[in-house]
C-alpha cells in the first residue's frame, strides 16, 4: 500500500463513464493492474458514495488494491478505506491523520512547492499536481489548469514524497509527467471513458513503467 510503488492511479466519476456502472469500470481497471483506486464521484449524495464506497471496498479488498476516499475523512472512515485524498479547500492533512490513524494513505492536491512543502510537512504520504494538460472532469481555476510539467519537475525537486500527476493524461501524454519526476499518474477520464477500461489502464500502466 506504499504510494511510491503506485503507477496507475484511477480516480472514480461515473458522470465521465459513458453510461457504465463505476463497480464495472473499477473492476475493469483491476483487471487491467490499476495500483490504486479512489472513490470521488462528485455530485452524488454522501449516502450514495456510501453504498457505493462499501461496494468499492469488498472489490478492491479482494483485488489488495488501495481505496482511497476524495475530499471526505468521514466517509473514509464509515467505509473502513485505505485513506484520504484531501484539496487545499478540504480539512488539514493533520486532522485526517488524527481520524484516521497512523496507517492510512492521506494525500493532498498541490499546485505550487509552498502548498506541496506544507503538505508534506503535515504528514501527507503523495502529493497530487496538477492540472497537468487541462482537465474537464473538474472545475479549477484558470491559472492552476494546463500547468504543464515544469510544476511537476519543481515540486518534485522539492518534496521527498511520490508526487502523482493528474489532469488530462493519457497513455499518449504520460512519458512527460513521469520524466519530470512523477512517480504515477492519477486520471479520470483516461480510463472510465476509454472503450475497453482495462486496456486503457494496462497501457498507460506500460508506459508509466518504461518511463520509470
Amino acid at each position: 500500500m506504499n504510494p511510491t510503488e503506485w503507477r496507475t492511479y484511477l480516480v472514480t466519476q461515473s458522470s465521465r463513464s459513458a453510461g457504465r456502472d463505476t463497480e464495472a469500470i473499477v473492476e475493469a481497471a483491476i483487471d487491467g493492474g490499476v495500483d490504486a483506486v479512489q472513490l470521488r464521484e462528485k455530485g452524488r449524495s454522501a449516502h450514495d458514495r456510501y453504498d457505493l464506497g462499501r461496494r468499492l471496498r469488498e472489490v478492491t479488498a479482494a483485488a489488495s488494491v488501495p481505496l482511497i476516499v476524495n475530499d471526505r475523512i468521514d466517509l473514509a472512515a464509515a467505509i473502513d478505506a485505505d485513506g484520504v485524498h484531501l484539496g487545499q479547500s478540504d480539512l488539514p492533512v493533520e486532522v485526517a491523520r488524527e481520524r484516521l490513524g497512523s496507517e492510512a494513505v492521506v494525500g493532498c492536491s498541490t499546485s505550487t512547492i509552498p502548498e506541496a512543502e506544507a503538505a508534506e510537512a503535515a504528514g501527507a504520504d503523495y502529493l497530487g499536481v496538477g492540472a497537468v494538460y487541462g482537465t474537464v472532469s473538474k472545475d479549477v481555476p484558470e491559472e492552476k489548469d494546463g500547468i504543464g510539467t515544469e510544476p511537476v519537475a519543481a515540486i518534485a525537486d522539492a518534496v521527498d514524497v511520490p508526487v502523482f500527476g493528474i489532469g488530462g493524461i493519457t497513455a499518449d501524454n504520460a512519458r512527460p509527467v513521469i520524466e519530470a519526476g512523477a512517480t504515477g499518474t492519477a486520471v479520470i477520464s483516461a480510463i472510465t471513458a476509454a472503450d475497453d477500461p482495462t486496456a486503457a489502464t494496462a497501457a498507460l500502466g506500460e508506459v508509466i513503467g518504461d518511463a520509470r
